[in-house]
């Protein structure tokens, strides 16, 4: 939604806007005021943004979606238990936000995305 903060001051308070613009997100993982986004404002970045961080691509109860990699990765976790799963959660939501390659950072996020869903 867009919302114009000069005129809906209480319903920005209620979510922590404070700077304009700002840019805020919610998924399963955010609190009720959900998290701000901070990167760059033109197309790729947010795309960037969307991809690695929010789309889902790998369905973790079907397998819809999924690579074999992820798949493997699912049954391994799936053996392992719920408190492997949150820790290796809590693990990778420490790892999510660092630098690394591409290719690291996506893996990464697929594994975030299926263990989100594993909890």
């Amino acid at each position: 939604g867009d919302v114009d903060c000069t005129v809906e001051t209480d319903l920005c308070s209620e979510y922590d806007v404070s700077g304009y613009p700002t840019i805020k997100y919610f998924t399963p993982e955010t609190d009720a005021k959900g998290d701000s986004y901070n990167g760059g404002r033109d197309f790729d970045a947010l795309k960037a943004h969307v991809v690695d961080n929010l789309e889902v691509k790998c369905q973790a109860d079907s397998g819809e979606g999924c690579t074999d990699k992820e798949k493997a990765f699912i049954e391994k976790m799936k053996a392992k238990g719920a408190d492997e799963i949150q820790k290796q959660y809590e693990r990778l939501d420490g790892m999510k936000s660092g630098k690394m390659a591409k290719e690291q950072k996506q893996w990464v996020m697929q594994r975030y995305n299926i263990l989100s869903q594993l909890k």
